[in-house]
């Protein structure tokens, strides 16, 4: 799965003998990864290449000479363009080359989990915001060779923390974790604070039964239930804005199941529900629309305007629909998911089916029952760019205190 990385910003810094070096703000998803130097990036790339060859994307070359500011615009994309090339590859993803660099730039920290070893795949570590009354808004999903601590301090997000939730999106796939004691308690929490949350959305007698249920402690029969309950095991997104049924309508996004629900606040105040089907969902892509760099003192805030974009057909007629979200990256993730988890379902129904999916980058084609689906993402870099920020404080080698 090609990772959403971006140097929207980059910062120039004096060394330790009188001169300057650039430093890289890598952001992964859409939030502050690591700051990095090139000749650190460089120095992974020699040894990426004694390992992957020709194979590797084209990194850019070194200049002996000062770089005038468009060069090193110029470089800043380049490298850019060369993280999320080199993400493409799923060898090079899973290669101890690929994940010990990331995990260096971002320190050494250990983290544990009481599931057996073959369900870690079916829960993911999430960046989770507490807001106002209470509500939880989930930020992003942290990828396998993220650090907790270190992205949660990185993260430059107020009352935040590091949450365990469920990562499949098909409701049915409880049941494969069922005879695990650590699972079952894990996804019995999480329908309970979904909804109290209100992002799973129960009838009134189903509130009964659950409730009766959750005095019972009867985990096994109240997750039952909970199955049945509207937007169960959907992840939901902050309120935001899209462009149907008209511009600038206000919008709560459920995400779950195979479909994108939208509860859509029309300019009479009124509302509207919509779905779409995944199936009917060709291709996305996530934009970004501009950066602007806030100035809080010695600190950098990048603030970012999103936008999530997708493909549906209808009545053979195929037509854009907007979405416009901080969490277009996590959108962009659980519908990843919701293909990945229908090909992990088909293949254990069909043992003997044959499931390609090819290179990122070109479109991936299912068949399933003589239909076929085409499904792809993609990154689109911002449309504004970010002139070089001069900074005047030291920095070496990457530390504890200066992340």
């Amino acid at each position: 799965m090609k990772m959403h990385f971006c140097i929207p910003v980059s910062q120039q810094r004096p060394d330790g003998l009188g001169g300057r070096y650039v430093l890289y703000s890598v952001y992964l998803d859409g939030f502050l990864f690591c700051r990095v130097r090139y000749s650190q990036l460089h120095r992974w790339n020699e040894q990426l290449r004694r390992v992957f060859g020709n194979s590797l994307p084209p990194f850019p070359p070194k200049h002996y000479l000062a770089m005038t500011t468009s060069m090193a615009d110029e470089r800043r994309d380049q490298l850019e363009q060369y993280l999320q090339n080199v993400t493409v590859d799923p060898n090079m993803l899973r290669s101890d080359v690929f994940v010990d660099f990331l995990k260096l730039v971002q320190l050494v920290v250990s983290h544990k989990v009481g599931l057996c070893r073959e369900l870690l795949g079916f829960f993911g570590l999430f960046l989770i915001q507490f807001c106002k009354e209470g509500k939880l808004s989930v930020m992003k999903k942290l990828v396998d060779f993220e650090l907790p601590y270190v992205s949660l301090r990185s993260s430059e997000v107020e009352n935040c923390r590091i949450g365990l939730r469920k990562w499949y999106l098909d409701p049915s796939l409880d049941s494969r974790l069922m005879d695990c004691r650590a699972a079952v308690d894990l996804i019995y929490m999480q329908a309970i604070q979904d909804i109290e949350e209100e992002w799973a959305k129960p009838t009134e007698e189903q509130k009964q039964k659950l409730e009766a249920l959750r005095k019972e402690d009867n985990q096994t029969k109240f997750l039952e239930l909970s199955r049945e309950v509207r937007h169960y095991g959907y992840v939901q997104l902050d309120p935001c804005t899209c462009d149907y049924p008209e511009p600038g309508c206000g919008a709560v996004i459920s995400v779950g199941n195979n479909e994108i629900s939208c509860c859509v606040t029309l300019p009479d105040d009124q509302t509207r529900d919509v779905i779409f089907q995944m199936n009917r969902v060709k291709c996305w892509q996530v934009t970004f629309l501009g950066s602007l760099l806030d100035m809080d003192g010695p600190q950098q805030t990048l603030n970012q305007n999103l936008e999530l974009r997708f493909q549906y057909g209808e009545d053979s007629h195929w037509q854009w629909f907007v979405i416009y979200t901080q969490q277009a990256f996590l959108l962009s993730s659980c519908l990843k998911k919701m293909i990945s988890d229908k090909m992990v379902k088909l293949a254990a129904e069909n043992p003997e089916m044959q499931i390609e999916v090819p290179e990122q980058g070109k479109s991936r084609k299912y068949h399933v029952q003589q239909s076929q689906q085409k499904a792809c993402s993609s990154f689109l870099p911002r449309k504004s760019k970010i002139k070089i920020v001069e900074v005047d404080c030291g920095f070496g080698t990457i530390k504890e205190e200066d992340l």
